[in-house]
C-alpha cells in the first residue's frame, strides 16, 4: 500500500500536511519562551527598530555568538506579517516552522536517492513526528532551519558518494546544492554543518580506503563559491564590531562550549544517548532496528553513508562538555532514513532489542501522558479536557504500536502517537500553563510603558514589555519611578523591601497595582512580581 503513496507529488503533499499538523498548533498560542527564544526575537526586533542589520544586540548588550542568518529570516517574516512594535511572538517563529517543513521534504526528496522512495517516505514521516523537531519548529531560534540546511548538504553529499560508487557521473546540481547549503549553514550557525560534512567525508574515506569520489564535490569551484558568499558578511560584521565578532563567537562562545559546560549546560559523555531516547520519540521504538540494519547492511552504499553521517558527529557532541538537546538534531535524518529502510526489510520477528526500546518508548509515552494530564492541574489551575483526550489517544495508539510493532503499520501508528500528543499539547495545554509564564502575567499588568524591572532578568520580560524596559537595581528603579522616567516598576519579592526602603528615602510612596506569580522554569525557583506605581 505504501507504494501508491510514493507516486508523483503525493508524498510531498502528504509530508507537508503532516509537518504542518504537528508543528503549526501552538505557534501563536504559546507565549515567548526563555531564554534563547526571547533573546533571538528581541535581537531581531531591535534590528527592525534601528535599521542596523549587521550588529546583533539584546538591549545594549552585543550578542556576538551566532551569525546573522536567522535574525535576517525572522526580520523578513516580521516585516511581512507584523511589525517590531507588536509583542506577538508567532511572526518570529515562522522561519522555524518553515524550516521544519523544509527539513521533512528535503529528507524525502534527497533520501529517496539513497534508500528508495518507500523507505524515504517512512523515514521523512518519522523525522517529522520526532519530539525534538516538533519542539524546535515551535521556537524562534536557529535549529529547525539549520536542520533543513544540514539535510540539503548531507543529502547532496550522499548522492555524490552514491553516484561515484555506482560509477555514474555526478550531476552539477548536487555539488552546487552542497556548497550553497554549506554557505547557508554558516550564516545560520557557523562551522557546525561543515564539521558534520567533514567528519562524514573522513569516515567514508577511511572505511573505503578511497578518496577519489571527492572529485564529485567540484571543490575547485565550490570552495571559492563558498568564500564569495560568506566573506562579504564576515568582513562587514568584523568591521562593524571592531573585530569583536570573531573573537567573541569563536574565542568566547564556541571555545567555552568545547572546554566546559557553558551556562550550566555541562554533562558527562553519553548524555546525548539519553536525550535521544526522548527526543527521537516515537521513533525511539525503532532504534533497535536502526542499529541491527546498520550493522547487517554496513557494506551497502546507502547504509554506509548514513552510518558515516550519524556516528562520527554523535561521538563529537558526546565529547563536547556542553550538552543541549538540539546538538544531536543533525543526525536525526540519518537515523530516520535508516529506520525507514530497516522497517521495509524487517522479517517481522520479535527480538530482544524490541523489548528494550519498546519499554523505553512506553516510558517516554507515560511521561507525556503525565504532562498532558498533570501539567494543567499543577500549573494551569485545573484539569484540561484536551490534555486528557490526548493522553487517552496516546494510550490507545501506544498499545496498538506495541502489538503491531513488526508490521508495516508500525510507522503510521508511531506518527499517530505524535499527532494525538503534539496537537493538544501545543494548542490547548502548554499555552494555558499560566504558572510557567510569569512574564506574560506581568506584561498583562503593565499597560503603560516603559517599565523598570527589579530582581527578575529573564529575557522574556524584555520582549514582552518592549526594548525600552529597564532592568535595574532597587535604588535606581526607585529613582526612575520618582522622576517619572518609567510608568511603573515590577519588583521580584526578594527585592521588594529594598525597593520600598529606597522609595522611602526619596520621600515617595509606592502603590501596589497587581501581582504576577509562578515558577521561573529557567531557574526552577518560584517568582513573584509586584507592579508598583508612584502615588
Amino acid at each position: 500500500m505504501i507504494e501508491q503513496w510514493c507516486r508523483g507529488i503525493r508524498p510531498y503533499i502528504l509530508l507537508a500536511l503532516l509537518a504542518l499538523a504537528l508543528d503549526l498548533p501552538g505557534i501563536a498560542a504559546l507565549p515567548v519562551l526563555d531564554r534563547d527564544e526571547a533573546r533571538f526575537a528581541q535581537a531581531t526586533r531591535q534590528m527592525l527598530e534601528t535599521g542596523d542589520f549587521l550588529r546583533i544586540r539584546f538591549q545594549d548588550e552585543a550578542r556576538n555568538k551566532k551569525p546573522a542568518g536567522i535574525y535576517w529570516l525572522q526580520a523578513a517574516s516580521v516585516a511581512a506579517l507584523s511589525d517590531a512594535a507588536s509583542d506577538a511572538i508567532w511572526p518570529y517563529r515562522v522561519p522555524s516552522l518553515l524550516g521544519g517543513v523544509a527539513a521533512v521534504l528535503l529528507a524525502f526528496g534527497l533520501g529517496q536517492g539513497l534508500v528508495g522512495r518507500p523507505a524515504a517516505l517512512i523515514g521523512a514521516g518519522l523525522l517529522a513526528a520526532t519530539l525534538e523537531l516538533s519542539i524546535e519548529a515551535h521556537i524562534a531560534k536557529t535549529d529547525a532551519v539549520l536542520l533543513a540546511a544540514s539535510i540539503a548538504a548531507q543529502g547532496a553529499l550522499g548522492l555524490i558518494y552514491r553516484a561515484s560508487r555506482d560509477s555514474r557521473d555526478t550531476p552539477l546540481r548536487w555539488p552546487l546544492l552542497f556548497w550553497l547549503a554549506q554557505a547557508a549553514a554558516i550564516y545560520l550557525k557557523g562551522p557546525v554543518i561543515p564539521v558534520l560534512s567533514i567528519l562524514t567525508v573522513i569516515a567514508l574515506c577511511v572505511a573505503d580506503r578511497d578518496a577519489r569520489w571527492l572529485k564529485g564535490l567540484r571543490a575547485w569551484w565550490g570552495v571559492p563559491l563558498l568564500i564569495v558568499i560568506v566573506a562579504p558578511w564576515l568582513y562587514a560584521i568584523e568591521r562593524a564590531t571592531a573585530g569583536q565578532f570573531l573573537s567573541q563567537s569563536v574565542g568566547g562562545d564556541l571555545f567555552a562550549k568545547l572546554v566546559g559546560g557553558e551556562e550550566a549546560h555541562g554533562a558527562p559523555p553519553l548524555t546525548h544517548l539519553l536525550i535521544l531516547l526522548a527526543g527521537f520519540w516515537p521513533a525511539t521504538i525503532f532504534l533497535g532496528n536502526v542499529i541491527a540494519h546498520g550493522w547487517r547492511q554496513r557494506r551497502d552504499v546507502a547504509v554506509r553513508f548514513l552510518v558515516a553521517w550519524a556516528v562520527p558527529f554523535w561521538i563529537l557532541v558526546e565529547l563536547v562538555p556542553t550538552k543541549l538537546p538540539q546538538y544531536l538534531l543533525p543526525v536525526y535524518p540519518a537515523l530516520a532514513l535508516t529506520a525507514g529502510a530497516a522497517l521495509l526489510a524487517s522479517d517481522g520477528k520479535w527480538r530482544r532489542y524490541d523489548l528494550l526500546f519498546g519499554a523505553i518508548g512506553v516510558l517516554v509515552a507515560l511521561c507525556l501522558m503525565a504532562l498532558l494530564v498533570e501539567g494543567p492541574i499543577r500549573y494551569g489551575g485545573g484539569s484540561n479536557f484536551f490534555g486528557i483526550a490526548g493522553a487517552v489517544g496516546l494510550a490507545v495508539f501506544a498499545v496498538l504500536l506495541i502489538f503491531r510493532r513488526q508490521t508495516i503499520l508500525a510507522p503510521r501508528l508511531a506518527i499517530c502517537c505524535s499527532l494525538v500528543v503534539f496537537i493538544p499539547l501545543g494548542q490547548f495545554v502548554a499555552p494555558r500553563l499560566d504558572q510557567l509564564f510569569v512574564s506574560r502575567q506581568a506584561a498583562a499588568l503593565a499597560h503603560e510603558r516603559p517599565v523598570a524591572v527589579v530582581g527578575y532578568s529573564e529575557p522574556s520580560i524584555v520582549f514582552s514589555l518592549g526594548t525600552a524596559t529597564k532592568l535595574l537595581p532597587a535604588q535606581k528603579a526607585a529613582e526612575a519611578l520618582s522622576r517619572h522616567e518609567v510608568s511603573a516598576v515590577l519588583v521580584e519579592r526578594r527585592q521588594e523591601q529594598a525597593f520600598r526602603d529606597a522609595m522611602t528615602r526619596l520621600d515617595a510612596t509606592p502603590r501596589a497595582a497587581g501581582m504576577a506569580r509562578g515558577l521561573d522554569y529557567s531557574t526552577g525557583k518560584p517568582a513573584t512580581l509586584t507592579l508598583f506605581r508612584a502615588e
